[in-house]
């Protein structure tokens, strides 16, 4: 038996960005979205996901120069000038040079979760933004908040194969997620298998079938990032993804046909709980 969550990130980035989001759940096999507490529109995006129930989860951040939930005085070596820096290379390299105390990611977790609840998030799953829950010495600082809360955790689990090469940079950071996921021993709490993190950005139709073809049996998500052409995201004017080409993936008859073909259950995170 397949169970799939199909996972849509970067809720409460830009309007434009959950609009297509929301259209993906509404209109397409999206389940599931996971919200940027800090995110600009995240009140707004919050409040709709309680309105067409799509499932929520925690998008926990540390770049793309959003702006800390924690007070910036507890924060001062994550979040320099009072934002974050601005990605996953930048985030990385302060951390394993150690340069940001454990203690501020911690606080920082911890209040982004209260700001999502507090904007009435009913939280269903915790992933990271850019799956920064990997690098040495995160994941069990994200484990120990999921276990507190209850709550599962996306865990890219992903294998190199010949299509990767297309795209080699993406590709060394793919295969080296997919290391660390299996060096990690689990501390008791639920971890889903996710793949689709080597298509962020640029996931289409066929490839998404693939994912679907080849998914195994057991608990799974797919990480898609759909949307409406955003123009330029005020706090990262270089991020570009393909989010039309997404949301044109998530919305094709021809993958709700390949997901029932194979028997596949869609659900969100609170299902597989």
């Amino acid at each position: 038996m397949i169970r799939l969550v199909i996972n849509a990130d970067d809720l409460g980035l830009h309007p434009r960005i959950d609009e297509g989001i929301f259209a993906a759940h509404t209109d397409g096999v999206v389940t599931s979205a996971t919200v940027l507490a800090t995110g600009p529109t995240a009140a707004e995006a919050i409040r709709r996901a309680g309105q067409t129930k799509l499932g929520l989860g925690l998008h926990l951040c540390l770049t793309t120069h959003l702006t800390p939930a924690a007070s910036a005085r507890d924060v001062r070596w994550l979040a320099p000038g009072g934002r974050f820096r601005r990605n996953w290379a930048e985030l990385s390299a302060a951390w394993l040079g150690r340069l940001i105390p454990a203690e501020e990611i911690v606080t920082e977790f911890r209040a982004q979760v209260r700001r999502a609840q507090e904007l009435g998030a009913h939280l269903d799953h915790l992933d990271t933004h850019q799956h920064l829950h990997l690098l040495p010495g995160m994941t069990s600082i994200v484990e120990v908040l999921a276990a507190e809360l209850g709550l599962p955790m996306r865990w890219p689990s992903e294998r190199p194969t010949a299509h990767w090469l297309i795209h080699p940079k993406s590709a060394v950071k793919s295969a080296l997620l997919g290391a660390l996921s299996r060096v990690k021993q689990p501390r008791g709490v639920k971890r889903v298998r996710a793949v689709g993190v080597f298509e962020s950005g640029r996931l289409t139709e066929k490839r998404l079938l693939r994912l679907i073809r080849d998914l195994r049996d057991g608990d799974n998500e797919i990480v898609t990032h759909p949307g409406l052409e955003p123009g330029v995201v005020p706090q990262d004017p270089g991020w570009s993804y393909e989010w039309e080409q997404e949301l044109a993936a998530v919305l094709s008859p021809r993958v709700r046909d390949a997901i029932a073909g194979r028997g596949i259950e869609l659900v969100n995170y609170a299902q597989l709980t």
